[in-house]
């Protein structure tokens, strides 16, 4: 089984898919009979998104067996939003994952410092998942000896790919239009191997 570990297209949602539910969408979509899995969180741009009603709301919405992961969350030097009103949200957030028991799906963009800091202070053991990683074999390394996953999608850094242990090494589509086996199939000829071989995310359902 491919699992696709992060999207953002509906059209995608299937048994081996986990779609980034969007808080518009509630509760219409977790109420319909769809196979597939979700996640959900607060991104670091849209923090309006925010509120302690939401996040018990969202507290409450993790006891869903549908919903995997909490994310995308985390920390963007881009976003609008002061860093620290950002980390303060994340912190949050990675608390509740750690209570729900659930993996973090990580948006990190010029932050990877922050957000390793912020791993070593709270020493979370829910996994978590860098996802739409294209940075260079450095933060590559850093990352992992962190304990941190990586997830790749159509666009990636070779070097980093290659190194990523398969055990850490997930796959996703995000915006992509491609299906998610082009991508395997992609990352698979990258990388050397075979498309089955990068099985981190079966692996992950199946431990579920």
């Amino acid at each position: 089984m491919l699992v696709d570990i992060h999207t953002h297209r509906l059209s995608k949602l299937k048994n081996n898919s986990i779609y980034n539910l969007k808080w518009e969408e509630l509760p219409h979509t977790l109420q319909s009979e769809k196979e597939g899995y979700f996640s959900l969180g607060f991104h670091p741009w849209q923090l309006n998104d925010f509120s302690e009603t939401k996040l018990e709301l969202l507290s409450s919405l993790l006891s869903d067996k549908r919903v995997l992961a909490l994310g995308e969350c985390g920390l963007d030097k881009n976003s609008n939003y002061p860093l620290h009103e950002q980390e303060v949200i994340f912190e949050k957030q990675i608390l509740l994952a750690e209570e729900k028991q659930k993996a973090l799906i990580i948006h990190c963009v010029g932050c990877f410092n922050e957000v390793l800091a912020m791993k070593k202070r709270l020493r979370p053991s829910q996994k978590w998942i860098i996802h739409g990683f294209r940075g260079k074999a450095q933060l590559a390394e850093q990352l992992l000896r962190a304990g941190c996953s990586l997830s790749f999608g159509e666009k990636f850094n070779e070097t980093s790919l290659r190194l990523t242990p398969l055990e850490q090494l997930f796959v996703e589509t995000d915006e992509s239009p491609l299906p998610i086996e082009a991508i395997y199939a992609r990352l698979a000829e990258a990388r050397g191997c075979k498309s089955s071989e990068m099985n981190a995310g079966a692996q992950w359902l199946n431990s579920l």
